[in-house]
């Protein structure tokens, strides 16, 4: 009798690190577990003690990583090519013909080595993308267009994405991308978004919010997250020099990153009146750290529809705030802020587009107010038992359906 077939999930990060990418991927494979055997082969330490202490009903494989500092970036793609090669083993041990195996795009090593062993190994493959390369890396400005890196990328996406039964993509601006390459299918694309990590309801604005007491701005504008490449939050800064004579509206910004060290380069500088920057704050205070501000801005760079992950944006809607979004229009986050009218899109990198918008919505808070009404209630179709169940139906289809070959 032949074997149920199993969902094996391969990857660097995982409960228990506390990046959103593991907790988003711990859900997924707990919600995947509820339907057939699931295993996690994990390049996170402590990952396989989940399950021995009652928090998983997850196999978890632990697999040696290396991890070097963030700004190692040699060291880093050394390291990633190591846990690449070990999870092709891993892969190759543990699948079998029929079997789904799952890997994402963090660290971008990973996805030709693990859909390689499945292949070999006759399982169907999936693929998660969080970010899609060479984009990521160009939008970035860490390589061009015609560079070497770039066209070798792409050479093995085209192998890659005709390769695999499913690709996951977590905004609507991927596909468009995605099937650019010659033989990848509309129809092994799936939409399925991250979700909020907060309860979801609108929070009124409380001055007795400590946060508020920073300024005596009546209006308070807020910059959080991790402000990395594919973010501009220089733009953010330069806004607020132009609104620096409107004294009741006052910037409150934190996060970090590269964009964060220049966040505070900048500050160093300019030292101006209407900016407060902030570290981050713990994760039991978010929620109240996000219902200070009276609306969000998330500022991207030029050109990255379909290559930045727009999850902040989710937690901005549970809590009830208008968001200002600097992108495309037919960005994940432009097109999720547009359609709900919950919020302006101005255009990337343009601060005096972001200081009109904030004026607006200072000059009529009533208006943001309502806007930050419907926010919250648009974050109620981002929830984890939404998404989380699409995933389980389309990995069950792919256990259902007899084996086909992609190519």
């Amino acid at each position: 009798m032949a074997k149920a077939p199993k969902f094996i999930l391969a990857t660097e990060y995982y409960p228990p690190d506390s990046s959103t990418t593991a907790t988003y991927l711990g859900a997924i494979a707990r919600a995947i577990a509820q339907d057939m055997t699931t295993i996690v082969l994990s390049g996170t330490p402590g990952s396989d003690k989940l399950k021995a202490i009652g928090q998983s009903t997850v196999e978890v494989i632990e697999i040696a990583n290396w991890r070097p500092p963030k700004h190692a970036l040699a060291k880093r793609l050394i390291a990633s090519t190591m846990l690449a090669i070990r999870l092709f083993w891993a892969v190759y041990r543990w699948a079998r013909s029929g079997d789904v195996v799952m890997s994402v795009t963090s660290p971008f090593t990973l996805p030709y080595a693990i859909t390689l062993a499945a292949r070999l190994r006759g399982a169907k493959t999936v693929l998660l993308i969080f970010d899609l390369y060479p984009e990521a890396l160009i939008a970035a400005g860490l390589t061009r267009q015609t560079s070497v890196v770039a066209r070798a990328l792409r050479l093995a996406n085209g192998w890659l994405f005709k390769s695999l039964n499913a690709i996951f993509v977590i905004g609507r601006d991927v596909a468009p991308l995605l099937l650019r390459y010659p033989r990848v299918r509309a129809d092994v694309i799936h939409f399925v978004p991250n979700w909020t990590l907060l309860p979801i309801g609108f929070r009124p604005p409380d001055e007795e919010n400590r946060l508020r007491s920073l300024s005596s701005s009546k209006f308070l504008v807020g910059l959080c997250g991790n402000l990395g490449f594919t973010h501009a939050p220089r733009t953010i800064f330069e806004a607020a020099r132009l609104l620096r004579k409107q004294k009741g509206i006052h910037f409150v910004l934190s996060g970090w990153g590269v964009g964060w060290t220049e966040l505070k380069t900048l500050q160093a500088s300019e030292n101006l009146e209407n900016v407060t920057l902030l570290d981050p704050v713990p994760e039991e205070q978010l929620a109240e750290f996000l219902t200070a501000a009276d609306a969000w801005v998330i500022p991207y760079r030029r050109n990255v529809a379909g290559v930045s992950i727009p999850s902040r944006l989710y937690n901005f809607l549970a809590v009830g705030r208008a968001v200002i979004v600097g992108t495309e229009p037919g960005s994940e986050a432009g097109l999720a802020v547009a359609e709900e009218n919950i919020g302006w899109v101005v255009p990337a990198e343009d601060a005096a587009a972001f200081a009109q918008a904030i004026s607006e919505a200072a000059a009529d808070r009533t208006a943001t107010l309502e806007r930050g009404r419907r926010a919250a209630i648009a974050a109620l179709k981002y929830t984890e038992q939404a998404s989380t169940l699409r995933y389980r139906d389309i990995v069950r289809h792919l256990c259902a359906e007899e084996e086909t070959n992609p190519n």
